[in-house]
């Protein structure tokens, strides 16, 4: 059984810095696509992040696009998101997600295994 593992949320000043990492065991990971996914109080959970199984391709929210960057390392089975110049309304919990395929999905429904999500939480 796929088991994802977040760490590194937390609490940071507008216009800071964070990252989070996803480990992830139970499943060949080198070749499937990962993502990143977020959900703030009474909003719909929202794509982030998505990188293929190479990294060699990756694809951005439009919100974030410039400031936060996917990257992972096969040999750790595990995926980073590095947020740069975090806004208030980055405030979420950020949630990683295993695809059943190779390349970067943009939608929940091409993820087939979740992590537990790490709030974070970005103030004014």
């Amino acid at each position: 059984q796929v088991q994802l593992v977040e760490s590194g949320g937390g609490l940071v000043q507008a216009g800071g810095s964070l990252r989070v990492s996803c480990a992830v065991s139970g499943r060949i990971f080198s070749n499937r696509a990962m993502g990143w996914f977020r959900q703030a109080p009474g909003k719909e959970r929202e794509f982030v992040a998505a990188i293929s199984w190479s990294g060699r391709s990756t694809s951005y929210a439009d919100s974030v696009k410039g400031r936060f960057t996917i990257s992972r390392d096969n040999a750790k089975s595990t995926v980073y998101l590095q947020m740069n110049g975090l806004k208030p309304e980055d405030t979420a919990v950020y949630y990683c997600a295993i695809s059943r395929e190779m390349y970067a999905q943009v939608w929940a429904s091409g993820y087939d295994g979740w992590g537990q999500g790490t709030q974070v939480t970005v103030s004014s």
